[in-house]
């Protein structure tokens, strides 16, 4: 194991004995659905930087994993949606950490009629090497684990996941982004890291991370104000701005002329004509907005036409778009 994962492994070992409630800050609300309630100590111990349960993901009582499975709250959440013997599997490292997890789950089941323990289990290994069969989970899920991942170790979980899922099964993710450039000093500190400081990548270094293993549709979903790195408290000349990202990348085959991903833009057609067609599967109604993929708006705007409005990416999508 290299340096920088066993950091990560004693950085949580410790999170897992003794809750760390300012491991990781979110600013996305904790997901309360009718009848759910979160044991405290799942809330403490929640070391994400996103939510990555999304209820239109979660139809039809889905196969789910989870990797890093922290204080079990998102594999509580999932297991909502999944009411079904083994419906949620849980992964991770960390033996404490799978330790406390079921210590937690024990207490979701006391406070939960409808909850069982046997919804979930839990499984020692690594998303570099996924103990999960080819193919046979619909929803793969992963909050604040990937960007500790060197490039190499993020191709590599990347692929784990893509192999593990079912055709047009979901991977959702959410990890820190920044725009900056990460001082080597700040990128190569293996505790930095850990905490989910500084190994992050720019958005599009981190899409096209995801888009290279083989993911043909990729929705962006959230983009929020995460951390500062600055002057004084980190080795760091300049102001480093972090923000978290929520992704879903869907295993879709990959379109011929390149990967469909959505950051929020949309299409507003308000010419002479009912509507525009490009005739490439894309019809724009009169004044009517259409969300669609970057690469849709870009073949829109080299038309050249005065009466489409392609609006800047808001990075915020949530379906019913062009592809």
């Amino acid at each position: 194991m290299s340096t920088y994962l066993e950091t990560t492994a004693n950085v949580y070992r410790d999170a897992a004995l003794k809750p760390d409630v300012g491991l990781c800050c979110t600013t996305t609300p904790i997901w309360q659905f009718p009848g759910l309630k979160i044991p405290k100590i799942m809330q403490e111990m929640n070391y994400g930087c996103g939510s990555t349960v999304h209820f239109r993901d979660l139809v039809n009582e889905p196969n789910i994993l989870y990797v890093g499975v922290g204080g079990g709250m998102e594999v509580l959440q999932f297991s909502y949606f999944s009411r079904k013997e083994n419906g949620v599997i849980g992964v991770d490292i960390v033996d404490e950490m799978i330790q406390a997890c079921n210590a937690n789950l024990v207490l979701a089941e006391q406070e939960n009629d409808w909850f069982k323990k046997e919804f979930v289990s839990l499984r020692k290994g690594s998303a570099l090497a996924l103990p999960i069969a080819d193919e046979s989970i619909d929803v793969a899920a992963q909050n604040c684990l990937f960007n500790i991942f060197t490039k190499e170790d993020l191709a590599l979980a990347l692929k784990e996941m893509y192999r593990v899922l079912k055709p047009h099964g979901r991977l959702v993710l959410s990890d820190p982004v920044t725009e900056q450039a990460m001082p080597d000093s700040l990128r190569n500190d293996d505790r930095l890291r850990a905490l989910c400081l500084s190994g992050s990548l720019s958005l599009q270094e981190y899409l096209k991370m995801i888009t290279d293993a083989g993911f043909g549709t990729v929705e962006i979903r959230a983009k929020r104000p995460y951390r500062i790195l600055a002057p004084g408290h980190y080795d760091t000349e300049e102001m480093i701005f972090l923000e978290s990202v929520e992704v879903c990348a869907i295993k879709d085959p990959m379109p011929a002329d390149g990967p469909c991903v959505f950051t929020g833009k949309t299409a507003i057609y308000f010419g002479s004509e009912a509507y525009f067609d490009d005739q490439k599967g894309h019809v724009l109604m009169q004044n009517q907005p259409l969300s669609i993929c970057d690469k849709t708006a870009a073949a829109i705007k080299n038309l050249g036409r005065e009466d489409i409005y392609i609006t800047e990416s808001t990075f915020f999508y949530d379906g019913g778009g062009c592809c």
